[in-house]
Order: structure tokens, then sequence, then C-alpha cells
């Protein structure tokens, strides 16, 4: 108790956790409704659930900061190209001082189908271009993503070619709903953990 029988107020508080979530694609109009930029389109839809704007541009990735549920977030899109996306990554992680278990990684994935997602403590990069740059930045693949599933090419198709392609007529429909609930998933990931963003959203496992 203070003076006059009043309990003082606490001076300092504790800083705020700090997470960063981090959406692949490539920079450019030309590529921003690619399916290779499913990543992009989630951490602008955490953004504009958060009323925040990609307007700094840290570590070559655009970013802006919000805070959720008395967490500390930074969302970042690279503007490097896919395959340099660990030059930001890593940058990131090191100048904010990110533990890995804090970054959650969100990206495009051909092995799921359309409308899936699907959170992951670890794992391998499986060909993604993005991911194998992160990778080797980061020396380590044990840290949290959120994939999200873009199906695979049709017929013969090249997978590189696919993936630079737009979303058909037909996803758009679905897109901005998968949009949401990978955001809702990602923000579960800051308050919960990833384990309970997967079990939460890893339904019926592939």
């Amino acid at each position: 108790m203070g003076l006059f029988g009043m309990t003082p107020k606490r001076i300092f508080q504790e800083p705020a956790e700090m997470y960063l979530i981090v959406g692949l694609g490539n920079p450019g109009l030309k590529y921003q409704n690619n399916r290779h930029n499913v990543g992009f389109m989630v951490l602008d839809e955490i953004a504009r659930r958060q009323g925040a704007a990609f307007t700094r541009v840290e570590s070559r990735a655009l970013v802006t900061k919000t805070d959720y549920r008395g967490r500390r977030l930074v969302l970042a899109k690279p503007r490097t190209y896919m395959n340099l996306s660990g030059q930001a990554v890593g940058g990131l992680a090191r100048f904010y001082k990110i533990p890995l278990e804090r970054l959650l990684v969100v990206y495009d994935e051909v092995d799921l189908p359309f409308e899936a997602i699907r959170a992951r403590r670890e794992g391998g990069s499986a060909g993604h271009n993005g991911m194998k740059s992160i990778i080797e930045h980061l020396a380590t693949q044990e840290f949290p993503r959120l994939r999200i599933g873009i199906d695979r090419p049709p017929g013969k198709m090249a997978t590189p070619n696919y993936v630079l392609q737009d979303f058909s007529r037909e996803q758009l429909q679905v897109l901005p709903s998968v949009l949401e609930r990978a955001a809702e998933a990602a923000l579960l990931f800051v308050t919960d953990g990833i384990e309970a963003a997967m079990n939460r959203f890893n339904q019926n496992e592939l």
C-alpha cells in the first residue's frame, strides 16, 4: 500500500511478446493474383482485420506492425523474388530477435487440395523455392509454417507454370473464405501456439 492507503500503480510493464508472420510471394503487379502469391494474400487479410497497412520497408520486406491480444505482431511480405525469401526472413528474425517458435511462414502448397490449410511445427521445403531459401538462411527447418493448398497442376503442366498462373474463376469465388480461415489459423498460432492451430485446422490430413 502507498501513502493514504492507495496501491501504487506499476510503473514498468513487461514488454509484449513479439511474433513474426511472413507471407511468401513475388513482388510486382504481374504476380499479385498468382497462386504462388497466396501467402501475400493471407498477410493482406490479417492486416485488413487489424486495420494495418504495409507502408514500411525493412530488411528487403514490406512490413507493418500491430498488436493482437497482448502480443506484438510484425507482418512481412518479402520484396525479393520467391527464391530469395530467406534474405528477408533471416534479416527480420535477427533484427527483432524473434525466437523461431514465434515465427510463422505462410505459403502455397501444390501437394494439398485447393481450400485445404495445414499448420506444421517444422519440416522440409518439399521443393518450394521460398522455403528452401528460408531454411538455408535460418540454418534450420525447425520453425512453424502454414501451408495453403492450391492443388496440383492439371495434366502434364509444369509446376512452375501452374503456380505462376492466376487462380481460376471458380477458385476466386471460394478464395476469400480460404484467406479468412488462414488468417484465423495464423492468429490462433499467436495466441495459443502451433499445436492449437494444428488441432483446429488440420482436419482430414492428407
